[in-house]
């Protein structure tokens, strides 16, 4: 079947002694629903752990009251509202330098604030960035704002702050804005390890619950599935990750 690539891959690890690290970031969380009751459930029936990256300004109790519910779910902050603020040239982007500085940081204070207040230590001090797009400027400051790691979409570059990416996108957004064909999908999570093998890396998972159409639903069903407990390699929280590199 199709997913023989990243079985091969896996198998071959498992051979050799080498543990291939996983983790999952799931964008847009506000309030509880159908699809986020699909993901949480999954999470549990496999034991994967999940960091779900919540835009602060329009949350509340009721996703705090959810998540209570759960085991293996971090949180992250996924800027402060998802609002637009480029101009209508260039892409998307809340987190540029359109707007004062302090403008900026003081919103991403107050909403890894408000995340802590709701949902205490399942909170990672890390920043998702909405479009996964951040001004290079902004991030030295990010600090004190009280962040210690950044999340993006592609391979890690050297940066001062912590990086924890994600690489491997379910959707296709360019395309018909539905699940990815899963032979790609298994190609690109295996090619992916490989990478961080070399790179000392995680391998992670990008998903939009909100978003998901039946393919990516069975996507994932089928790589939970085939990775959990699994020898060649081990799925990890964010929480996990910051506190063994944090000094």
């Amino acid at each position: 079947m199709t997913e023989k690539k990243l079985l091969d891959t896996l198998d071959d690890f498992a051979s050799k002694g080498i543990i291939a690290d996983l983790w999952l970031r799931d964008d847009d969380a506000t309030v509880p629903s159908l699809a986020l009751n699909r993901l949480l459930n999954l999470s549990e029936q496999y034991s994967i752990p999940i960091t779900l990256a919540i835009i602060p300004e329009p949350t509340g109790e009721a996703l705090a009251a959810r998540l209570e519910q759960t085991t293996n779910i971090d949180v992250a902050v996924h800027g402060w509202a998802h609002q637009n603020h480029a101009g209508p040239d260039e892409k998307k982007r809340e987190l540029g330098l359109h707007r004062p500085l302090g403008t900026v940081l003081g919103e991403l204070q107050a909403g890894l604030v408000k995340l802590r207040l709701l949902h205490g230590t399942r909170v990672t001090p890390m920043l998702v960035p909405p479009w996964n797009r951040i001004d290079p400027d902004l991030i030295k400051h990010l600090p004190q704002a009280g962040y210690k790691a950044l999340s993006v979409y592609g391979p890690e570059k050297p940066d001062r702050l912590l990086l924890l990416n994600t690489h491997v996108d379910v959707i296709d957004w360019r395309g018909n804005r539905g699940g990815k064909d899963h032979d790609l999908l298994f190609t690109e999570t295996a090619a992916r390890m490989h990478e961080a093998h070399a790179t000392g890396g995680m391998t992670g998972i990008l998903t939009h619950h909100l978003d998901h159409d039946d393919n990516v639903w069975t996507f994932l069903q089928r790589l939970f599935k085939l990775t959990a407990g699994h020898p060649g390699c081990r799925w990890r929280s964010s929480r996990q990750w910051l506190h063994a590199l944090s000094p």
